[in-house]
């Protein structure tokens, strides 16, 4: 189970350091793509293989918005591979989409880690924070237990 928040920096080249506590979870191979909010996702294999499976039971030839949701996920993921110092190359149009420059914050989210600029990572927080009792009420009202 992926969980925690660390964070790190981004090199010039592009690549970055994945946090030991995550590296069990995503393994040495994983898939990299865009992720909602502007920020990027990161499958361990097998969850990668799962939505895969998912998105190609869309009917992506006759509908647009599957056509698009899957051009979104698919089109832009990549595979990660972890160098003998545990990082692993960002590619720079990932890297625009998210809005990476050099701080980044890597999210653990159960069966997938986000990564995030840390700058809007900060803003989220910050607005988060402010209206958690609203978001856990909505929770509530939806069959979440806290």
């Amino acid at each position: 189970m992926l969980k925690g928040e660390y964070s790190h920096n981004i090199d010039e080249k592009g690549r970055l350091i994945v946090p030991s506590k995550l590296r069990d979870d995503l393994g040495e191979h994983f898939v990299i793509t865009k992720g909602m909010e502007n920020c990027l996702y990161v499958y361990p294999e097998d969850e990668w293989e799962a939505f895969e499976k998912q998105l190609s039971s869309l009917p992506t030839t006759t509908d647009k918005n599957a056509r698009s949701f899957a051009h979104f996920f698919q089109g832009s993921a990549t595979d990660g591979d972890l160098d003998k110092q545990g990082r692993t190359l960002i590619p720079s149009v990932l890297r625009e989409y998210a809005g990476i420059d050099r701080e980044v914050v890597f999210v653990g989210m159960g069966k997938r880690a986000e990564i995030w600029d840390k700058k809007k990572w900060d803003a989220k927080n910050a607005e988060v924070e402010l209206d958690i009792e609203s978001i856990a009420s909505d929770m509530e009202a939806s069959g979440f237990s806290i």
